[in-house]
């Protein structure tokens, strides 16, 4: 079992500057991670294991291009259920999480219940995605959609090291 997760207060200047170039390069070898944050790899490696033990690194992945995999329309659709209670809305998160074109998906407050990120090819692909798959999901009472232009800014989790 992980160790609890280290809270933001715990991590000292190295721990914020081994994640921040771990977020800028998930693939730095010990060696050159060390020579990066100045500490030999032995303790290095060392706080990197304490850090994925306790849960602050959650995961190594690869970011992949959604263009070149011919997905460049990003859309974002606010959905409003019907009904509230618990087995209905964790029947629906559980739906969004197997389908494969929603990248993110989050249970929110104010007007709608769910906002969804999807990843078409276009809006041929997006009406099918909403006919063959989100239409058919029980409980839905509306959709509102709006097609993101381009990306601002992307990241998958924040710079510890601008964080105040």
């Amino acid at each position: 079992m992980a160790a609890k997760p280290k809270r933001a207060d715990d991590l000292d200047a190295i721990d914020r500057r081994i994640l921040s170039a771990l977020r800028a390069d998930g693939r730095l070898t010990t060696q050159a991670l060390a020579e990066k944050v100045g500490l030999s790899p032995s303790p290095c490696w060392t706080r990197v294991k304490r850090l994925e033990e306790s849960g602050v690194i959650e995961n190594y992945v690869a970011v992949l291009n959604h263009g070149a995999l011919g997905l460049s329309n990003t859309v974002f659709v606010e959905v409003t259920l019907d009904k509230h209670d618990d087995k209905v809305l964790d029947l629906f998160g559980e739906a969004l999480a197997r389908t494969p074109e929603v990248v993110e998906a989050y249970l929110v407050t104010g007007d709608y219940d769910f906002l969804v990120k999807v990843m078409v090819s276009g809006t041929d692909h997006y009406e099918r995605f909403l006919r063959e798959t989100l239409y058919r999901l029980p409980g839905i009472r509306q959709t509102r959609t709006t097609f993101g232009l381009r990306a601002l800014k992307r990241a998958i989790s924040v710079d510890p090291l601008q964080m105040r």
